[in-house]
């Protein structure tokens, strides 16, 4: 287990493993949304090993699976730095020279999850249970595009003074069913939200729901999650949750919105092959309320937009009765 959950950890993993890092970005309007998710699989059919670059483009309702040589995927040992052939992604640049999307974005310093070498990253002491089936790491909660342009089908779009987002996953499968929602664009950029829960595989008690949501506001963290015995309520309307979790005397409310038609298949892995599992899109809308229960006080009410929403499996089982 590497101490840094943002690198690579597939140098030993030669079938049944995946990794992939989702970059999300937005324009300054919060009007275009994109993400781009580098990544590798190594099925266990070693002639379907491959790289690859998924393109979630929301700009024109698109997805495209870009398949690369297992020679194309380069990974920095040292900090986050992925290469698929001659595109890059890291902290400080996303440069894409795709069919339907080509440009560079210089991106700023990224607001990171607290963690520490105990606890790494956003999923703490559970990066040193070897048996997971999926590991996961929110790598940026939010960050600010500095400057650059992507031609996106042909227009030219400005997404200097944007945002972007980075979180990533690897092991062998997703889980066998999940939920995630998560925004960066809330009025005058004073909150940020990343929320996912799934279905986990676990010896002895078989499976747990498990989750990890985290909460900036006005640059101070709030993480509701399985680790810090944190409790969750989550129910279902229409298409759309309403999700309550509670932490000592705090208490989070998210209540998505979205349109059916504006979600997109999407890939995902199964026992390292890649496949459409998921359905995603990046024009919801989450409402977020914080709350301190103890003092009766109102920390945060807002909306959050070009807010990402995805579905995997059956979500029902995520739902309490």
């Amino acid at each position: 287990m590497k101490i840094n959950p943002d690198l690579y950890h597939g140098h030993d993993q030669y079938t049944n493993f995946f990794e992939g890092w989702y970059f999300k970005i937005v324009d300054a309007t919060a009007t275009y949304a994109l993400a781009f998710i580098p990544g590798i699989s190594r099925s266990e059919d070693t002639r379907d090993h491959h790289s690859f670059i998924q393109v979630i483009n929301l700009v024109n309702h698109s997805y495209h699976y870009y398949r690369y040589s297992i020679d194309d995927f380069y990974s920095n040992n040292r900090h986050l730095k992925i290469n698929i052939g001659i595109n890059e992604f890291s902290f400080n640049k996303i440069y894409v020279n795709l069919e339907q999307v080509h440009g560079i974005l210089y991106l700023g310093s990224p607001t990171k999850w607290p963690d520490s070498k105990l606890n790494p990253g956003s999923m703490g002491i559970y990066n040193h249970l070897p048996f997971m089936e999926c590991y996961s790491q929110v790598c940026a909660i939010d960050g600010d595009i500095e400057e650059g342009h992507l031609k996106i089908n042909g227009q030219v779009i400005d997404f200097s003074n944007g945002k972007y987002y980075i979180e990533k996953n690897w092991g062998k499968s997703f889980p066998t069913s999940w939920i995630w929602v998560q925004s960066n664009n809330f009025e005058n950029h004073r909150a940020t939200v990343t929320c996912s829960l799934g279905i986990v595989p676990f010896p002895l008690i078989k499976e747990f729901r498990g989750f990890l949501i985290g909460v900036t506001v006005d640059h101070k963290f709030y993480p509701f999650t399985t680790m810090n015995n944190s409790k969750l309520n989550i129910t279902v309307c229409d298409r759309d949750i309403i999700l309550c979790a509670t932490h000592d005397n705090l208490q989070l409310i998210l209540k998505t919105k979205s349109k059916p038609e504006d979600f997109v298949e999407c890939y995902g892995p199964k026992n390292g092959k890649m496949s459409p599992i998921l359905e995603e899109t990046l024009k919801g809308e989450v409402e977020m309320t914080l709350i301190n229960t103890k003092k009766n006080l109102l920390i945060y009410h807002g909306i959050g937009k070009a807010c990402g929403i995805e579905y995997g499996g059956d979500f029902s089982k995520l739902l309490d009765d």
